[in-house]
């Protein structure tokens, strides 16, 4: 061609240099052209109808390949494959040429490659499993290994030596490489453990107050975990932290069905006392109490009286106490609330009494996860129990305020 061209050049004329010179430009110029002819012509006209093909498949993950933009980056291709071709035209620089067009070659491989790599994490995570399993982590390392293979043979071409020089060279530096690529061993092994051990899941609940983390994980990937906090914040967690370090995780509460209340109410100690036959009578009256005061009432009466009748004495023996009764009350009450587990502990117990009074606690499990449903359940259990107390002649202990003194010192003037 190249030829043919300077025959052309010097039948008009010109000088055998100058007709070299404008035939070498005519060439490269025209491969040039014909290259970038090659990228629209494939951008415009294949690739539309690539898309209009991957548009009226009924499959999901070409449609990710595409909106990934893999096939524009393999198109990308071509024109430097004509110029690889091409270069055979120039014979003293083919070698340079070629080395040129397969360094760009390899650069448009680089990150069409991790292009795939993203749109098959993409289609992974379609699938419920990818919740339980996620590969993004090992996608990276691939990715990252892909990268270094991929700068090995491009300098190797470069410099026209063998990869395994590098290589070797490469293993001299072990230590320095180590170094840089620390946090991705880190989380490589990281991402490994908690994968096998199935110790987090997209989707999770966690805490980890070091981090400032308390909500759902969006991402594990290979040097971080990604929280969305409920105040809708984004926290970052370096991957290898999650086996080092300790975290809570809440998925066992989610698969359980049910969530646990664990609050105490402070009874005043000095308003409890043993039950006088009136408060019994008022509290005889209470559908969660009859049936327990009539068979503790005569189960008393017949202690008592073996006990008088023993020992020869006139005094009362065993009696009913306000907070006891209360105690049966809570537990009658949590007992027939629809929204309280039967199947997981329930149990109303007495903590020891401190400055603040008779801590009396209930420990039981709603059976709700969402946390809206959850905190409206138990404020409406501990609204009713806060507000039943005085019908037992009990009091909930609570520490002056500036209310109380100002109403002390209005009563006294």
């Amino acid at each position: 061609m190249i030829e043919m061209i300077k025959g052309i050049f010097m039948d008009y004329g010109a000088n055998e240099g100058m007709a070299q010179v404008l035939s070498n430009v005519i060439a490269v110029i025209t491969i040039i052209a014909i290259s970038l002819v090659a990228d629209k012509a494939i951008q415009k006209i294949l690739l539309r109808y690539v898309r209009l093909y991957v548009e009226k498949t009924k499959f999901k993950w070409d449609d990710v390949f595409l909106e990934k933009k893999v096939f524009e980056s393999i198109a990308h291709i071509v024109p430097f494959a004509i110029i690889h071709v091409s270069a055979s035209i120039f014979p003293a620089y083919q070698v340079l040429i070629q080395k040129i067009a397969f360094t760009c070659i390899v650069i448009i491989i680089l990150p069409t490659v991790s292009k795939t790599l993203d749109a098959i994490n993409e289609i992974y995570s379609s699938f419920e499993i990818s919740k339980v399993r996620p590969i993004k982590g090992y996608l990276q390392v691939i990715s990252i290994i892909i990268y270094i293979v991929g700068a090995i043979i491009t300098i190797s071409v470069l410099i026209d030596r063998s990869p395994l020089i590098l290589l070797s060279g490469i293993g001299a530096a072990t230590a320095v490489l180590m170094l840089i690529f620390q946090n991705s061993i880190l989380g490589l092994v990281s991402s490994i453990q908690l994968t096998s051990n199935n110790m987090l899941q997209i989707g999770d609940w966690i805490e980890m107050p070091k981090y400032g983390a308390d909500g759902d994980v969006l991402e594990i990937s290979l040097h971080t975990v990604k929280v969305q906090n409920f105040d809708k914040t984004i926290t970052t967690i370096p991957t290898y932290a999650m086996i080092s370090e300790s975290f809570r995780n809440w998925r066992g509460m989610k698969e359980s069905g049910a969530r646990r209340i664990k609050r105490a109410i402070n009874i005043d100690i000095t308003s409890i006392k043993f039950c006088n036959e009136e408060l019994l009578e008022r509290l005889e009256k209470n559908p969660y109490l009859k049936e327990y005061l009539r068979s503790k009432k005569e189960e008393l009466a017949n202690y008592n009286k073996e006990y008088r009748e023993k020992n020869n004495t006139s005094g009362e023996g065993r009696r009913l106490t306000n907070i006891g009764v209360f105690r049966v009350y809570v537990e009658n009450y949590l007992k027939n609330n629809p929204n309280i587990s039967d199947n997981m502990t329930r149990i109303v117990r007495q903590l020891p009494p401190t400055e603040t009074g008779l801590p009396l606690e209930i420990y039981a499990f709603i059976n709700k996860i969402v946390w809206k449903d959850y905190e409206s359940i138990q404020a409406d259990i501990f609204d009713h129990i806060l507000a039943i107390v005085p019908e037992f002649d009990l009091r909930v202990y609570q520490e002056p305020s500036s209310y109380d003194f100002n109403i002390n010192y209005i009563s006294n003037q």
